[in-house]
C-alpha cells in the first residue's frame, strides 16, 4: 500500500515538473546569435554605436533602436526580459535629458530662462535625442551579451584577439565574480529583513551593504589569486585551451547586419534633415 502511494507521489511530482518546464522558457535553447564569436559581438557593439556618437539627433537614435528590436528573435530573448534589463537605463535616460534641457545652448524660441538655465526649442530636441541615445547605446549590449558564456568570451579574447593570458583570465574571474556579488546582495537583503534591520533608511542600508560587499570582494579576490597562482596561472609558460574559438561565416553576416543598421540610421537622419556632426 505504501509502495503504491510512493509511486503515485512520484508520478505526481514528475507531472508537476513537466508542466513547470513546459510553462517556462528554456534559457539554454540555442539562438542564432549564440553562434557568433564573442570577439565579433564586441566589434558589433562598437559598430552599432558609431551613428549614436557621430550625430545627436532624434531620427538616427529611433531608427537604430527600431532596427535592433527587429533583430530580437535572433537573440533568443523576450521583449519583457530586455525591458527589465533596460530598467536602469530607462531611469537614467531622463536625468541625462534634463541636464541638456536646462543647460544646453539655447536656440530657436526660448520658453523659459532663469540664470544659466534655459529651455528652448533646440534644448528640447537635444534633451530628447540624448535620452534616446542612452537607451540605444545600452540595447546592443543586452542583446549581444545577455546569453554569452564568460568562458567562451575568455577563449575568444585569447585565441582570436590574441590578448595576454593573464589579462584574459582576470577578465574571466571578474565576470564570474559579478554574478556572485548579485547573489550576495540578495542574500544579505533577505537576511537583514529576517532580522528586522532592513528598514533603517535606503541610504544607510545601501552604504552598509556596499561596505560588506567590499570586504567580501577583497577576501574572495585574495583567495582566488592564491588559488590561481597555486595552479600555475602565473607561469610564463604558454597555456593551451580546451575549447577552440574560431571565426565563421556567421560572424561576417553579423558584421554586415551591424553595418547595415549603422548605414540605415545615418541615412534616415540625413534624409530627414536632422543629421549633424557632434562637434558642429
Amino acid at each position: 500500500m505504501s509502495t503504491g502511494f510512493e509511486e503515485r507521489r512520484t508520478l505526481d511530482m514528475s507531472a508537476g515538473s513537466s508542466r513547470l518546464r513546459a510553462s517556462e522558457p528554456d534559457p539554454a535553447s540555442p539562438a542564432w546569435v549564440d553562434g557568433v564569436n564573442p570577439v565579433t559581438r564586441v566589434g558589433l557593439s562598437l559598430l552599432l554605436s558609431i551613428p549614436l556618437f557621430a550625430s545627436i539627433d532624434v531620427t538616427s537614435g529611433l531608427v537604430a533602436i527600431g532596427l535592433q528590436l527587429l533583430c530580437l528573435p535572433l537573440t533568443g530573448l523576450r521583449l519583457g526580459t530586455v525591458l527589465r534589463r533596460l530598467a536602469l537605463l530607462l531611469a537614467v535616460a531622463p536625468v541625462a535629458g534634463v541636464s541638456m534641457l536646462l543647460y544646453a545652448a539655447p536656440g530657436g524660441h526660448v520658453f523659459f530662462s532663469v540664470g544659466v538655465a534655459h529651455i528652448s526649442e533646440a534644448s528640447i530636441q537635444l534633451a530628447i535625442a540624448v535620452s534616446i541615445r542612452v537607451v540605444a547605446l545600452g540595447l546592443p549590449t543586452i542583446l549581444l551579451f545577455a546569453r554569452m558564456d564568460p568562458t567562451a568570451l575568455a577563449d575568444a579574447l585569447a585565441q582570436v584577439a590574441h590578448l595576454p593570458s593573464r589579462f584574459v583570465l582576470g577578465v574571466l574571474a571578474g565576470t564570474r565574480m559579478l554574478g556572485l556579488f548579485l547573489d550576495d546582495w540578495r542574500t544579505m537583503s533577505l537576511a537583514r529583513r529576517a532580522r528586522g534591520v532592513g528598514d533603517r533608511g535606503v541610504l544607510r542600508r545601501f552604504f552598509t551593504m556596499s561596505f560588506v560587499l567590499l570586504v567580501f570582494a577583497v577576501r574572495r579576490g585574495t583567495k582566488l589569486a592564491l588559488a590561481m597562482e597555486a595552479r600555475g596561472f602565473g607561469s610564463a609558460i604558454p597555456r593551451t585551451w580546451a575549447r577552440p574559438s574560431r571565426l565563421s561565416g556567421r560572424d561576417a553576416v553579423a558584421l554586415a547586419g551591424g553595418a547595415a543598421i549603422m548605414a540605415l540610421s545615418i541615412a534616415a537622419a540625413v534624409l530627414a534633415g536632422t543629421f549633424g556632426f557632434v562637434w558642429s
